[in-house]
């Protein structure tokens, strides 16, 4: 027999401490503060803003391809759910559902809790302007038509979400229809999507100088008390997908027979993945293969799971309408009731596709605000300063989420197996596993 020596990584299979983005960032932001605070002239200059405005720039220019494709992409890729009939829909539904449900009481937390309060940012008075009298001179029908555009390319050019979100659903909706036909261009735009996310995986190595920028101006300018509005919005955000997690999807785990507790313990190895990439989708693979051991029948677990990486992104959508909200109030922008009924609209929609990169939850939020009020733009240098601390945490409660979904969906089209559920999450002995050793030998 042969002993086994520990294998040795070829090349560098891991990075060193300081090669890892997030430690980087971590950094970045400490040193931010300390010079916002100790030295505030400095953390003030221009150029310092600069670095935390370019890094925005970085990041919108690539909003309106990414929602583009993404959108096409999930729209199209249905066709494969329509395979399975009832099965496609009830997903569907489901995410519907439940996303709105991550939405809403991200609203009602943000308002409830108005951590942006007394903040007192103020975003550049010449861009606030343009905005300002671009929304008096734009009526409510102005509004509703200008959503139709002009030019495709146009409004790719623009940047303009709401036109570009429209074209992409019926763009998707024909590329669809077109059943066989239409894989060869499918596949175009994912392999589009891919190399814009690698854009955007270029422009995340700046994360660091952005994050630093904009930490070390906003503490310059507003001084420490803006510390504690930010820390006050990690706060929120941990504590609403908390309740989220616990209290909605351990609701629906709880109707169908388990425990959310038992769940989140079965899955804590994928937790883990995700936690150190900040990206639900490097766990893909795992969850699926775990999900079905679950009892979870192989159709639905290879229908449901990819599906929900773009239509099921619980953690965003909190994440959207908290950091919407902050803004709002840092800025002292007071939204309208209809105002914050567009932002979950938009959401919902600009929602759709955001896993699977670290700082898409960011891109989405900056679509977002946009679309609902493009007067809040230039507030997004205020949460990006601490966007790092809560893309973990959007993972996590995704990539719960979808296999929460998954359970429901299998449990809902009678294809769950509660013996293996309950023997899974239960740590109980499996006949199904004794049967696949005797099989493999």
């Amino acid at each position: 027999m042969v002993a086994r020596t520990p294998a040795k990584a070829s090349g560098r299979a891991t990075k060193v401490w300081y090669e890892i983005l997030y430690l980087q960032v971590l950094f970045a932001i400490v040193i931010g503060v300390i010079v916002g605070w100790l030295w505030p002239q400095v953390a003030t200059n221009d150029w310092i803003k600069a670095l935390g405005d370019g890094f925005i720039k970085l990041i919108k220019m690539v909003i309106a391809p990414i929602i583009f494709c993404t959108v096409v992409s999930g729209i199209a890729h249905i066709q494969d759910a329509r395979k399975v009939g009832r099965v496609g829909v009830k997903a569907l539904v489901y995410f519907e559902i439940v996303s709105s449900l991550a939405l809403i009481l991200g609203m009602i937390m943000g308002n409830l809790v108005q951590v942006g309060r007394g903040l007192g940012a103020s975003p550049d008075a010449a861009a606030v302007a343009t905005y300002v009298k671009q929304a008096e001179a734009q009526k409510s029908v102005d509004f509703v038509l200008n959503i139709i555009p002009d030019s495709v390319v146009g409004a790719l050019a623009r940047g303009d979400i709401l036109q570009v979100l429209l074209f992409a659903i019926l763009f998707g909706f024909a590329l669809m229809a077109m059943g066989e036909r239409g894989h060869r261009l499918r596949d175009v735009i994912d392999d589009t999507s891919h190399a814009v996310f690698g854009v955007i995986a270029i422009v995340m190595k700046a994360a660091p100088i952005g994050a630093f920028g904009a930490m070390a101006y906003t503490v310059g300018k507003f001084g420490t008390a803006a510390l504690v509005n930010l820390i006050g919005l990690v706060a929120l955000f941990y504590a609403t997908a908390a309740l989220f997690v616990f209290v909605v999807l351990g609701l629906i785990a709880r109707y169908i027979g388990f425990s959310i507790f038992k769940f989140i313990g079965y899955i804590k190895d994928e937790l883990l993945i995700v936690l150190g990439t900040s990206s639900s989708e490097s766990a893909l693979p795992q969850l699926m293969e775990k999900l079905e051991r679950l009892g979870c029948s192989k159709p639905v677990v290879g229908l449901v799971v990819p599906t929900g990486y773009s239509f099921n992104l619980d953690g965003t959508n909190i994440y959207m309408t908290l950091a919407t909200l902050f803004i709002a109030q840092a800025l002292g922008v007071d939204l309208t009731f209809t105002q914050q009924l567009t932002i979950l609209v938009v959401a919902m929609l600009t929602s759709k596709g955001a896993s699977g990169v670290t700082g898409a939850g960011f891109i989405t939020l900056a679509a977002t605000l946009t679309a609902v009020n493009p007067a809040l733009v230039p507030g997004m240098a205020i949460v990006f300063s601490v966007d790092k601390f809560m893309s973990e945490v959007r993972a996590l409660t995704n990539i719960t989420g979808n296999g929460i979904a998954t359970v429901f969906v299998s449990w809902w089209e009678g294809e769950l197996n509660h013996v293996k559920l309950h023997a899974r999450l239960n740590k109980e002995i499996d006949p199904s596993d004794v049967e696949t050793a005797i099989t493999t030998g």
